[in-house]
């Protein structure tokens, strides 16, 4: 019965994990954004959009994270034989990148707040489509439960980044049209 319960915040953690992740390279794309503005407009726009991405990141995404990472190693110590398994090995990999990802968005908030503005609108649109990727690939990997479906998961994957970069940059032309 415990672990019905703690499976369910791991799953809860990682949906309000993935709702920040969402959410705050949305924000990065508006704060890169408003430095292209008047001087009048930034200095209204900057104040707002670093508070917003401050409250997101630090009440919502990190302690998701966090608590992500804690319930899922708990829900595992559950079933600790699954990390034997090549479909939880690869899952495992790919939250991994999931983290990496989240380290990555710190460093892009930090600058943000800072000023710093090192990455184009553009490259931020397309960075945000890579959580999308990993969600797709953790969430394939756990339904699944097969290597073979990990394979053409990935060929899938690799289609719906093409897909998206399309996408990207078709917004891009008709934003600029």
């Amino acid at each position: 019965m415990a672990f019905d319960y703690i499976k369910a915040l791991h799953i809860i953690f990682i949906v309000t994990w993935f709702a920040g992740l969402f959410y705050i390279v949305r924000l990065f794309i508006y704060q890169r954004e408003a430095y292209d503005k008047s001087p009048e407009e930034q200095k209204i726009l900057l104040p707002t959009l670093n508070l917003m991405a401050q409250r997101l990141w630090y009440i919502i995404t990190w302690p998701s994270a966090i608590l992500t990472f804690i319930f899922g190693f708990w829900t595992l110590s559950y079933r600790w034989g699954f990390t034997e398994m090549g479909w939880m090995q690869a899952k495992l990999i790919f939250v991994l990148l999931l983290y990496v990802y989240h380290f990555i968005c710190h460093k892009i908030y930090l600058d943000l707040q800072q000023g710093k503005v090192t990455l184009s609108s553009m490259k931020l649109r397309m960075w945000n489509e890579v959580s999308t990727v990993l969600l797709f690939a953790i969430v394939f990997l756990v339904v699944l439960k097969s290597l073979i479906s990990v394979i053409w998961g990935i060929v899938g994957l690799i289609g719906l980044s093409v897909v998206m970069m399309l996408g990207i940059k078709w917004y891009k032309r008709v934003r600029e049209a």
